[in-house]
C-alpha cells in the first residue's frame, strides 16, 4: 500500500473540508455583520432574477486525487480538475420565440489525471481528461438550439456534446455524480463512430418523466471540440445515432430498457487519439463505414414511499461493434447503484459494477507491434458519494482494472473525487 498516497488523500480531504468551512464561516459573519450576501446587490438575487426572465446559468467544479496503489504501468498519484459551466436561455420567456431554447456549456480541465498510467484502454476518472487531453484551455462544447414544437416533441441543431447518450439511472452522470470509470458511464461501443463534440441536428421524443423517449441525431463524423466546427462539416461524411428509451415496471419498480445504434461512413485509416478511450495512435487497414449496437438496462429494487428520489436497483450495459474498425468489439457490465442506502443519509449515494471490453481481433494485431501482446479488459468499480452541504459531494473511490495488455499487471486505483456546483 502506497503510503504517500494515503496520505495526500488525507491532505486533500482536509483541504476540501476546511475550504468548505472557511466557506460557510464567512458567510455567517457577513451575515452578522450585516453584510447579507443574498442582499438585492449580490448573486442570490440576481440569479432568480435572470433565471425568471429566461436566463439561468450552473456551473461546478470537479476535482480528482486518483492514484495507482499497485500495478498499471506506474505507481503514483496526480490530482486533477474538471469545470463544468452552462447557460440556458428560455426565448419564450424573453420575448423571442415561444418554445426556443439555447444551451451553451463551456469546459475545461487542469493537472494530470493518472488515466495514462493504469495500462488500461478504458480511462478510470474520464472526466478529468475532458474536453481535450492535452490542453487545458476552455473550450465551447455546446451551442445547441431545441425548439419544441409540442410539449413532447423538438427538433435541435447547433454543436452539441455527446456525452449524455447511453443514459442510465445508476450508472452515468457524466462522471462527476455516479462513476467515474469510462466503462461505467457510456457504453465504448458508440465511442468511435461518435465523436465527443461536434456539429449536429435532430429531434426527440419526451416521455411522462419530460426525459428522452426516441432520439435521432446526424453529426458530423470527427470531433470539432477545438474549432466551430463549420469549416470541416461533413467534409469525412456523415455520423447518426438513434437511441430508444422505454420506462418499465417490473414489480411495480420503476426501470428502463433503452436500445441504441450508431452509424458512421467516416474512413477509418488509423486510431484516432480520444480523452475517453486511450488506444495508441496506429494505422490500421484502411476500411469506410462502422457501426455499433448496445443497450442498457436500469432496474429499482427497493424504493422509499416517503422520498421518491431515494432508490436503489441493478443495471447492465451490453453492446457490439464493427471489429474491422472498432477496437472494441463487444462490451458488457453489470452492477448496483442507487441513492438513499442509508435512512439517515437520504441524499448519499452509491455503486459498485463489474465491466468486461472485448478487444477487436481484427485490429489487435495493429497495437500488439506498438505495445505487445494484447487480451481483453476488465474492470470493477465502488463508490460511496456522500453529501457535505447542499452545494458539496465528496466521493471515496476503489477501482480494480486488468488491462487488455498482456505485459501489464492488475492495477489496483484508489481516490477521492469532490464536486462543488454552483
Amino acid at each position: 500500500m502506497n503510503r504517500q498516497f494515503l496520505s495526500n488523500v488525507l491532505v486533500f480531504a482536509a483541504l476540501m473540508v476546511s475550504g468548505f468551512t472557511y466557506s460557510t464561516s464567512v458567510q455567517a459573519q457577513d451575515m452578522l455583520y450585516g453584510c447579507d450576501p443574498f442582499s438585492s446587490d449580490t448573486w442570490g438575487s440576481i440569479l432568480p432574477s435572470l433565471e425568471k426572465k429566461g436566463v439561468s446559468f450552473s456551473a461546478d467544479i470537479t476535482q480528482f486525487y486518483f492514484g495507482v496503489l499497485e500495478g498499471g504501468l506506474e505507481e503514483t498519484s496526480r490530482y486533477a480538475a474538471h469545470g463544468d459551466y452552462v447557460v440556458n436561455f428560455d426565448a419564450g420567456k424573453l420575448g423571442i420565440q415561444d418554445g426556443l431554447f439555447l444551451k451553451i456549456r463551456a469546459e475545461h480541465h487542469l493537472g494530470e489525471s493518472i488515466n495514462d498510467r493504469t495500462g488500461a484502454f478504458l480511462p478510470a476518472v474520464m472526466r478529468a481528461d475532458l474536453p481535450v487531453r492535452d490542453s487545458e484551455n476552455i473550450y465551447v462544447t455546446n451551442f445547441l438550439f431545441t425548439q419544441f414544437l409540442s410539449s413532447r416533441f423538438a427538433v435541435f441543431a447547433g454543436k452539441l456534446d455527446t456525452i449524455d447518450g447511453d443514459l442510465n439511472a445508476y450508472a452515468h452522470g457524466r462522471g462527476k455524480t455516479q462513476f467515474s470509470n469510462v466503462g461505467f458511464i457510456i457504453n465504448p461501443v458508440a465511442l468511435r463512430t461518435i465523436p465527443y463534440s461536434t456539429l449536429g441536428a435532430g429531434f426527440t421524443l419526451l416521455g411522462q418523466e419530460g426525459l428522452p423517449v426516441f432520439t435521432y441525431t446526424l453529426l458530423n463524423p470527427t470531433d470539432t471540440t477545438r474549432t466551430t466546427g463549420l469549416g470541416e462539416l461533413f467534409e469525412e461524411g456523415v455520423a447518426m445515432s438513434a437511441e430508444l428509451r422505454l420506462l418499465t415496471a417490473f414489480g411495480g419498480f420503476p426501470g428502463h430498457h433503452l436500445f441504441g445504434g450508431t452509424w458512421s461512413s467516416r474512413e477509418y485509416a488509423g486510431l484516432d487519439q480520444d480523452p475517453r478511450i486511450l488506444f495508441p495512435n496506429v494505422p490500421i487497414s484502411q476500411e469506410s463505414n462502422s457501426w455499433s449496437l448496445y443497450w442498457n438496462f436500469d432496474q429499482a429494487l427497493v424504493t422509499d414511499c416517503w422520498n421518491p428520489a431515494a432508490h436503489w436497483g441493478v443495471f447492465g450495459r451490453a453492446g457490439i461493434a464493427d471489429s474491422d474498425t472498432n477496437p472494441i468489439s463487444y462490451f458488457l457490465s453489470l452492477g448496483l447503484g442507487g441513492k438513499g442506502l442509508l435512512n439517515n443519509r437520504p441524499n448519499d449515494s452509491f455503486g459498485l459494477g463489474y465491466f468486461y471490453s472485448g478487444t477487436s481481433g481484427d485490429i489487435a494485431p495493429f497495437i500488439e507491434r506498438l505495445v505487445g501482446g494484447i487480451g481483453d479488459g476488465q474492470g470493477i468499480e465502488c463508490f460511496y458519494r456522500v453529501q457535505i452541504t447542499e452545494n458539496i459531494y465528496v466521493t471515496p473511490d476503489l477501482q480494480i482494472v486488468i488491462p487488455a495488455r498482456d505485459q501489464v499487471d492488475t492495477a489496483y486505483i484508489a481516490g477521492l473525487r469532490a464536486l462543488l456546483t454552483f
